[in-house]
């Protein structure tokens, strides 16, 4: 639980507060915006204005997701309504499953409803009332990691809904030696499924694309002002002459929407815009 005695100083007095184990993994800030912020100095999130009165929910969401609990509250809430407001609907049959883990150091992870079976992309934390509300939503039939950082609960989840797991042969490490299905390079899932190796942020790192979304792990992101795409020279674990490569041959496909692991959304008005904000990124 978030400790009083150690929150942030740039906090604005009031309810809500961020303590000092934050680790800035931002989805706070992607989550109620109007409430949190990030101190660049600290590269910490704090709390820049209150919730109104009767606007807390969002507020809630974030302290639910947190992955370090650094998010806590001086009075009482009652938070069942942000607990099972998870997994959230984005757009279409994309869901973001909130709960991250510290063990994947907070990142987003994703629902796809699907006729043929539900896909969870990488793993949230696996916590009684989202995986009830999964459950709910019919399950899990395959679970695709991207990389070897975002793994975090995967075991729990096969364990609880049978789910086969899928991660490249580059990035088995550990426990995902288990996993039932190891891939290499390029490999369709399902006619509406297809993982895209994508090497340079670890050797194995996968996309998936699904429609219009594509699902990049570590790979690739939106920038600050989200009005491009970007990836990190510095969080390349692998190569990053290789990285620059593999986000160019995503122009290859089309696709509308970016979901990161680490990072922020991204979202094209057309796939030729995505295209050229792929190839931008890519130089």
């Amino acid at each position: 639980m978030a400790r009083e005695a150690d929150a942030i100083a740039a906090n604005v007095r009031g309810d809500f507060f961020v303590d000092s184990s934050c680790i800035d993994c931002d989805l706070c800030r992607q989550l109620a915006p109007e409430v949190f912020a990030r101190d660049d100095r600290a590269a910490q999130s704090f709390v820049a204005a209150q919730p109104a009165p009767a606007g807390g929910h969002r507020a809630l969401m974030a302290l639910v997701t947190c992955p370090t609990s650094s998010i806590g509250t001086r009075g009482k809430h009652d938070v069942r309504a942000a607990a099972r407001a998870f997994p959230e609907p984005l757009f279409g049959d994309v869901a973001f499953c909130g709960y991250a883990s510290e063990a994947s150091y907070g990142a987003a992870s994703y629902l796809i409803r699907r006729p043929d079976g539900n896909v969870l992309v990488d793993s949230p934390r696996f916590a009684e009332i989202l995986v009830e509300r999964i459950a709910a939503l019919g399950g899990v039939r395959t679970m695709v990691l991207t990389h070897q950082d975002d793994v975090a609960d995967h075991a729990k989840f096969r364990a609880r809904f049978g789910c086969e797991r899928v991660i490249h042969r580059a990035d088995v490490r550990g426990d995902t030696r288990a996993c039932e299905r190891i891939i290499e390079g390029d490999t369709e899932l399902a006619p509406d499924l297809r993982l895209i190796h994508v090497p340079g942020h670890t050797r194995g790192s996968i996309a998936l694309l699904h429609g219009d979304a594509l699902f990049t792990g570590d790979h690739l992101w939106a920038t600050d002002d989200q009005i491009g795409l970007e990836a990190g020279r510095e969080v390349c674990w692998y190569s990053w002459s290789e990285q620059r490569a593999s986000i160019a041959r995503l122009a290859a496909y089309s696709f509308t929407h970016v979901l990161p692991g680490h990072g922020r959304r991204f979202t094209a008005p057309d796939a030729e815009a995505m295209r050229a904000a792929v190839l931008r990124a890519a130089a």
